[in-house]
């Protein structure tokens, strides 16, 4: 090896280098690192290519592939004289190990179960959201090159690809990660890719509870709406907590339905016993091939399913999704993109009319009324924490109006010194419509759980173990 490389290999000082947390990856600590580092990762990265026979370790599982590299790099260190500290050889060789085996600089965050988005906005700057908070990272990529190698390796999984003819990609990893990539001309500055994350161990009830995003009477009265098969339509804007909320609710399902869920990308993780998964298929290269929503729903009322669940209404399927609520498939739920109930009413609507069905606006608004018996409205508020913000039930439509009635609410009084929003869930008093439904099917909920009152402060009531925030 030349001079100049073990110069500035020669890095004297000890660092102390970033943890990594996934345990199959080597041990690293804390360290700052030099200017130099990309440069001098780089230089080992050519040597250690050298010395490889990439065919042989093609043939070997990843922990043997893992271990084979770090014997090669050990060995690299001691014939090159390389002068690096013990601290700086871990930190080079879990790169190295990330670099040909995983997704290169994101792996220590894809690790970190705190971390629910990455945002990777060209090489230059990777952001993450904890608790609902964007934080800009040290990480960073070579180049745009280096981030497209990154990219390719993802969609190649998948048997996609992405290149000038085809610029925007949607993927999922192997955890079920979801996965959006964008890339010149379409994105102006460069690459961008989009990771949200999902936690392996799904939340459950208890675990909203626990971080203060609903009451415990309105936990009650939702898994009772669910056993007594009540059509719910979850609302809320982007990073609300749809997905987590419906996944959350599926959980109230009884064991022995046959459930069938649709979804753009399979994010929903029930633990019944007979769930069928269905996903849909973009187009290829060629723009053919692609399989909508609309048809999944459609295939799916083939399947004699309990219940359906699409994991989001988008388009022309609200249509099928309405009917088949209306013709014996009581139970099903779906996700909508809007601000309020009244706003994910006025949604479905304008989607029948994407449908080609030539449905007058009163017989849309009526099929819509009809459906949906209670719309569960999730919020991202301005501190991050995410919460169910109303629960109203539909009661009918009079005239050119679907009426409706809030049986909870979320009652926001105001903003602490710490940035937390300070409020109290509410119930209206109003004992709901469903109430007889619930007793007919042997649900019993105490009538006071209705009583007009604040429930609890909004708090968090204990800490739960850190992971994956509730995601859309």
């Amino acid at each position: 090896m030349n001079t100049t490389l073990r110069d500035r290999l020669g890095l004297g000082e000890a660092r102390r280098l970033e943890p990594t947390l996934e345990a199959a990856r080597e041990p690293a600590e804390p360290a700052e690192l030099p200017d130099h580092w990309a440069e001098v990762r780089a230089q080992v990265h050519g040597l250690l290519l050298e010395r490889l026979d990439l065919e042989a370790l093609g043939r070997l599982s990843p922990p043997q592939t893992r271990q084979a590299l770090r014997g090669a790099m050990e060995r690299l260190f001691e014939e090159e004289r390389l002068a690096l500290n013990a601290a700086e050889r871990r930190r080079i060789v879990s790169e190295m190990q990330d670099e040909m085996l995983g997704l290169g600089p994101l792996e220590p965050l894809l690790a970190d179960v705190s971390v629910c988005d990455i945002l990777v906005n060209t090489h230059r700057q990777v952001y993450v959201e904890r608790r609902g908070r964007l934080e800009l990272t040290p990480v960073r990529f070579n180049d745009d090159a280096h981030l497209m190698k990154v990219i390719d390796r993802i969609v190649s999984r998948v048997g996609r690809r992405v290149d000038e003819s085809s610029p925007m990609v949607d993927a999922r990893l192997a955890d079920g990660s979801r996965v959006n990539a964008i890339i010149p001309p379409l994105a102006v500055d460069g690459p961008i890719l989009s990771i949200r994350r999902f936690a392996a161990d799904p939340l459950r009830m208890d675990d909203l509870l626990a971080l203060g995003s609903l009451s415990a009477p309105m936990a009650a009265f939702l898994d009772a709406l669910v056993r007594a098969r009540v059509n719910l339509l979850v609302s809320g804007g982007t990073g609300s907590g749809k997905t987590t909320l419906l996944n959350v609710l599926g959980a109230s399902i009884p064991a022995g339905e046959r459930i069938v869920t649709i979804e753009d990308a399979a994010e929903l993780q029930l633990q019944q016993p007979h769930v069928v998964r269905l996903e849909t298929r973009p187009p290829n290269v060629e723009g053919r091939g692609e399989v909508a929503e609309r048809a999944l729903v459609r295939n799916a009322l083939r399947m004699r399913p309990d219940r359906i669940i699409v994991g989001e209404t988008r388009g022309a399927e609200a249509l099928d999704m309405l009917q088949a609520m209306n013709t014996g498939h009581e139970g099903s739920m779906t996700t909508v993109h809007a601000n309020s109930p009244r706003d994910a009413l006025a949604r479905l609507e304008s989607m029948i009319a994407m449908a080609g069905v030539d449905l007058p606006a009163r017989a849309a608004r009526t099929q819509v009324a009809s459906a949906i018996g209670v719309v569960v409205q999730a919020s991202r508020l301005s501190d991050g924490m995410r919460k169910i913000v109303s629960i109203q039930e539909l009661t009918g439509s009079e005239g050119e109006v679907v009426s409706m009635q809030e049986i909870f609410a979320f009652r926001q009084t105001g903003v602490g010194a710490d940035g937390r929003v300070r409020g109290q869930f509410v119930a209206s008093g109003i004992r709901p419509r469903h109430w007889e439904r619930l007793v007919t099917r042997g649900i019993a909920l105490p009538i006071d759980t209705f009583a007009p009152r604040e429930l609890v402060p909004a708090e968090p009531a204990r800490r739960v173990t850190e992971s994956v925030e509730p995601q859309v």
